[in-house]
């Protein structure tokens, strides 16, 4: 395994935490809720994440409880 092999998995936003964390449930299991936080490229161009926004995000292998929104889709 390499820093580069990521996990990406989509889901649907549920909630938003004030340290900008959210808490996302994963399509693929329904019973699956992991916390996520923003990417770069998301802060830096300040794009919205609201509950019930459809998002890509990527996780590690290693912990499978935590993850990276990394695409919001329309």
């Amino acid at each position: 395994m390499s820093k580069e092999d990521n996990i990406e998995v989509q889901g649907t936003v549920i909630e938003k935490f004030p340290s900008g964390l959210f808490s996302v449930q994963l399509d693929h299991d329904k019973d699956h809720v992991i916390l996520a936080h923003l990417a770069g490229k998301l802060r830096r161009h300040r794009i919205r994440v609201l509950p019930g926004d459809r998002v890509t995000v990527e996780m590690s292998p290693y912990d499978l409880t935590k993850g990276r929104i990394t695409y919001r889709h329309k």
